[in-house]
């Protein structure tokens, strides 16, 4: 019984460094897919976006005094000089409708999004005469795509010239008096998006964002701000950010939810499933102690190939259909492959019942429990400890000694009244 014992610990222990490669394996694939593809969506979606707000320019002549060095000695000269100065904006309303469009590329999902921004800032000129600007509307990403670009000055349309990573437009700003400024486009993005008041802490006042999204799991990073108010609204969330007057540094971001991660998850899988083999091969070996039925440790390393089958597979079939079809089509596979090697072994009913079942709950629902962020670890403990319980309950009147002292494999024990 020890040596039998000895070559099932043995071939469990094989089969587990087996997993820990292929685990291995899984994170390599990962890492290398994301490096290649990350960009490739980058690309073709643009990456994160981080909006600023738009600004007037203008440029203003001013006295200075400058030093120089004349017949060695060094003077102060009064130069004229031209300054570029910005207006930025008093109050702004902005509006945000993001729409989550994840791709899958490999073995991993990407939170792909398409956006449409539209703000309506009012600039003011505090000088005693009309100050001709240069209003510009910063792009929020270098490698972005921007589609229907507006600005509109006093609701009036104006020709958008494209000026590195903003567009810019002329307008005039009448003395002491203000302009509003309408900007606008249609993008997309990756990961999340932000907005960004400027540089360092700076005083915001008469702010106002709405954003509306196609999707439930919204995230905020750390150091951003929480919505002022946030309501359901369909499938979505419709959230507020409203300010008169604030003192920040932080800026408004959302990250967009990720998808379940097939590479990830089957790596993950594939890290546990020494703990699945470890449970099967447990309730297995105390079934046919306790029946009498007669498997050698060849049967053991069957079962445990048959296991390593649902792994395998679910690492090269994880990218090429959807994460729970993979799983499914795994499962039925490994399923079929033990119920059919016990059937010839130990006959259809232990191979229906008892095996299957066993399989079932130690690989297939061990597995699944990873599906569930945050209940893996509850689920799997909650099946030990029943486990655990049926085990005791199952051998409390079996003589233990007189089992392990036998050379063939015993039948169950009577019990004792």
């Amino acid at each position: 019984m020890f040596l039998r014992l000895l070559a099932i610990a043995f071939i469990w222990g094989a089969t587990s460094v087996a997993w820990l490669f292929l685990g291995s394996t899984i994170q390599y694939r990962t890492a290398q897919s994301d490096s290649a593809l990350k960009s490739k969506v980058e690309s073709t979606w643009g990456g994160a976006q981080q909006q600023t707000p738009p600004w007037a320019a203008f440029t203003v002549q001013e006295e200075r005094e400058r030093e120089e060095v004349a017949d060695g000695k060094k003077v102060l000269r009064r130069v004229t000089v031209e300054v570029q100065k910005r207006i930025e904006p008093e109050s702004s309303r902005l509006w945000v409708d993001v729409g989550l469009h994840p791709r899958q590329k490999g073995l991993l999902w990407y939170s792909t999004y398409g956006y449409s921004f539209r703000g309506v800032y009012r600039l003011r000129n505090e000088r005693s005469t009309a100050l001709p600007v240069r209003v510009a509307l910063p792009f929020p990403s270098e490698h972005g795509v921007y589609d229907d670009v507006r600005l509109l000055v006093n609701g009036k349309p104006q020709t958008v010239r494209q000026q590195g990573q903003h567009a810019e437009a002329d307008a005039e700003i009448p003395a002491g008096g203000s302009i509003e400024v309408e900007a606008g486009f249609r993008a997309q993005g990756l990961d999340s998006w932000r907005y960004s008041f400027g540089k360092g802490v700076g005083q915001v006042k008469d702010f106002q964002l709405v954003m509306t999204t196609n999707f439930a799991a919204i995230d905020f990073p750390e150091n951003t701000l929480s919505p002022t108010a946030r309501t359901r609204q369909g499938s979505g969330w419709r959230l507020e950010w409203t300010y008169r007057n604030m003192v920040s540094g932080s800026p408004i971001a959302l990250t967009m939810p990720e998808r379940l991660q097939p590479g990830p998850l089957a790596g993950e899988i594939s890290y546990f499933a020494p703990v699945s083999l470890l449970f099967f091969f447990f309730v297995i070996l105390l079934l046919t102690t306790l029946r009498g039925i007669p498997l050698h440790p060849m049967n053991y390393f069957f079962l445990a190939a048959s296991f390593f089958a649902f792994h395998l597979l679910l690492a090269y079939l994880a990218d090429q259909v959807s994460i729970h079809a993979a799983f499914a089509i795994c499962s039925i596979v490994s399923v079929f492959l033990v119920t059919s090697y016990l059937h010839i072994v130990t006959g259809a009913k232990f191979a229906l019942r008892e095996a299957a079942g066993a399989q079932i709950v130690y690989l297939i629902l061990f597995s699944y429990a990873f599906f569930f962020r945050g209940y893996t670890g509850l689920a799997i403990t909650i099946g030990a400890i029943l486990t655990l319980f049926v085990a005791m309950q199952a051998t409390a009147r079996v003589d233990w000694a007189r089992q392990f002292a036998s050379a063939a494999p015993p039948g169950p024990q009577p019990n004792a009244r």
